[in-house]
């Protein structure tokens, strides 16, 4: 371990988190996450307003959006859309944030990685990349392979990956051995700690080792650390620890 820190402007929000004061007041959200500290955003849900009203959001509480989430069957009939919404958002990434429930065998991961690859060709050509975030069971292992790893066969410059680390241990697998094999995949991360009973806890108060994944972060291409908390008691007090648990973190 070293006195290496996470750079300020790679400390983000992923907006899920907040989902239930951004439908009370979206800007006022940013700003006050702003307020905290926070650089960047990614973005989760409109809540009824426009890409050009959020980017205004953002833009006055000098927040950065990095990407969007967007449904996988938005793939097949609305890419076109999703992709224009994260350019007008000022994201680099496009993110599909799961693989429907009746594509998780190998077959379907195959037919999963067939669709990301026609859909990178697209988000490459309009000047966005794709990724894709996971759950724990991306990872099963079925007739031994395990799902996700059929993903990591799609060409890198047309797939990437939005890291999320407390579901990737909850899988079973070790954060830092992916960007080890895997140089420059995993451009964003999901920062979510893990409580003693394998819930969700704020970042630095739980059990995982944040220090020995991110020892090995440049190897893995990281270059935002979006913050997370899928049910957090209360947003606000969960944003501003997660946030000095980030800050505070040598590796």
């Amino acid at each position: 371990m070293s006195d290496r820190t996470i750079p300020a402007d790679g400390i983000g929000m992923h907006l899920y988190t907040m989902r239930d004061v951004l439908a009370e007041d979206y800007p006022g959200t940013l700003k006050r996450l702003a307020g905290i500290g926070y650089r960047t955003i990614g973005v989760s849900g409109r809540f009824d307003h426009s890409a050009e009203e959020i980017r205004s959001f953002a833009d006055d509480a000098g927040l950065a959006i990095v990407l969007e989430h967007v449904g996988y069957t938005r793939m097949a009939d609305d890419w076109d859309s999703a992709l224009a919404g994260v350019k007008t958002l000022g994201g680099k990434w496009v993110v599909v944030p799961s693989i429907p429930s009746e594509l998780h065998s190998v077959e379907g991961f195959r037919t999963a990685a067939a669709a990301f690859t026609e859909a990178g060709k697209a988000a490459r050509d309009a000047g966005v990349k794709l990724l894709f975030h996971n759950h724990g069971r991306d990872f099963d292992s079925v007739d031994g392979q395990i799902l996700f790893d059929i993903l990591l066969e799609v060409d890198p410059e047309l797939l990437g990956f939005e890291f999320d680390l407390y579901w990737a241990v909850e899988g079973g697998q070790d954060p830092a051995k992916y960007f080890q094999e895997h140089p420059g995949r995993f451009p964003a991360l999901h920062v979510k700690d893990m409580a003693a009973d394998g819930s969700w806890e704020d970042v630095g108060a739980g059990k995982l080792d944040f220090a020995a994944m991110f020892a090995h972060a440049s190897e893995g291409g990281v270059e935002q650390w979006l913050v997370e908390h899928d049910k957090p008691t209360d947003a606000w007090h969960s944003a501003e620890r997660s946030y000095r648990g980030l800050t505070e973190l040598r590796f």
